[in-house]
Protein backbone atom coordinates (compact mmCIF):
# COMPACT_ATOMS: atom_id res chain seq x y z
CA UNK A 1 0.00 0.00 0.00
CA UNK A 2 1.10 3.61 -1.28
CA UNK A 3 1.58 5.83 1.94
CA UNK A 4 -0.92 8.32 1.89
CA UNK A 5 0.31 10.90 4.93
CA UNK A 6 1.86 14.19 4.01
CA UNK A 7 4.21 13.48 7.21
CA UNK A 8 4.52 10.81 10.27
CA UNK A 9 0.93 10.19 12.06
CA UNK A 10 0.64 10.32 15.61
CA UNK A 11 -2.19 9.54 17.27
CA UNK A 12 -5.40 11.15 16.46
CA UNK A 13 -6.95 13.53 19.12
CA UNK A 14 -10.25 11.54 18.32
CA UNK A 15 -13.29 11.20 21.09
CA UNK A 16 -14.99 7.98 21.89
CA UNK A 17 -18.27 9.96 20.84
CA UNK A 18 -16.77 9.79 17.20
CA UNK A 19 -15.41 6.40 16.95
CA UNK A 20 -18.97 4.66 19.29
CA UNK A 21 -18.06 1.32 17.85
CA UNK A 22 -14.39 0.86 18.24
CA UNK A 23 -11.83 1.74 20.91
CA UNK A 24 -10.10 4.67 19.33
CA UNK A 25 -6.50 3.51 21.01
CA UNK A 26 -6.84 0.80 18.45
CA UNK A 27 -7.34 2.87 15.41
CA UNK A 28 -4.36 3.05 12.82
CA UNK A 29 -4.03 6.70 11.05
CA UNK A 30 -2.89 4.90 8.31
CA UNK A 31 -4.09 1.27 7.93
CA UNK A 32 -7.90 3.03 8.76
CA UNK A 33 -7.56 6.26 6.91
CA UNK A 34 -10.87 5.96 4.98
CA UNK A 35 -12.60 4.84 8.01
CA UNK A 36 -11.14 8.05 9.73
CA UNK A 37 -11.90 10.37 6.97
CA UNK A 38 -15.38 9.59 6.48
CA UNK A 39 -15.99 9.91 10.86
CA UNK A 40 -14.32 13.23 10.70
CA UNK A 41 -16.08 14.30 7.61
CA UNK A 42 -19.84 13.23 8.97
CA UNK A 43 -19.01 13.97 12.71
CA UNK A 44 -15.77 15.12 13.52
CA UNK A 45 -15.22 18.79 15.61
CA UNK A 46 -12.86 21.44 14.13
CA UNK A 47 -10.14 19.81 15.99
CA UNK A 48 -10.57 16.48 14.29
CA UNK A 49 -10.78 18.05 11.25
CA UNK A 50 -7.78 20.04 11.22
CA UNK A 51 -6.05 17.42 12.15
CA UNK A 52 -7.10 15.25 9.28
CA UNK A 53 -6.58 18.05 6.86
CA UNK A 54 -2.94 17.98 8.48
CA UNK A 55 -2.21 14.97 8.33
CA UNK A 56 -4.31 13.59 4.65
CA UNK A 57 -2.79 14.36 1.34
CA UNK A 58 -6.22 17.07 -0.07
CA UNK A 59 -6.56 14.26 -3.12
CA UNK A 60 -6.92 11.51 -0.59
CA UNK A 61 -9.92 13.29 1.04
CA UNK A 62 -11.71 14.22 -1.50
CA UNK A 63 -11.27 10.53 -3.09
CA UNK A 64 -12.71 8.92 0.14
CA UNK A 65 -15.08 11.58 -0.49
CA UNK A 66 -16.02 11.09 -3.74
CA UNK A 67 -15.99 7.20 -3.13
CA UNK A 68 -17.90 7.07 0.31
CA UNK A 69 -21.37 5.14 0.65
CA UNK A 70 -21.72 5.93 4.47
CA UNK A 71 -21.19 9.54 4.60
CA UNK A 72 -24.38 11.07 5.60
CA UNK A 73 -25.93 13.04 2.00
CA UNK A 74 -26.10 16.41 3.67
CA UNK A 75 -22.10 16.19 4.76
CA UNK A 76 -20.87 14.77 1.42
CA UNK A 77 -23.06 18.74 -0.15
CA UNK A 78 -21.17 20.21 2.17
CA UNK A 79 -17.89 18.75 1.92
CA UNK A 80 -18.49 19.50 -1.91
CA UNK A 81 -18.69 22.49 -1.67
CA UNK A 82 -15.47 23.01 0.90
CA UNK A 83 -13.12 20.82 -1.40
CA UNK A 84 -13.71 22.64 -4.66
Amino acid sequence: MATIRKKPLKQPPFRQTLFWDVDPKTIDPERHARYIIERVLDFGNDDEVRWLFRHYPYTFIREVLDRSRVIHEKSKKLWSLVLK
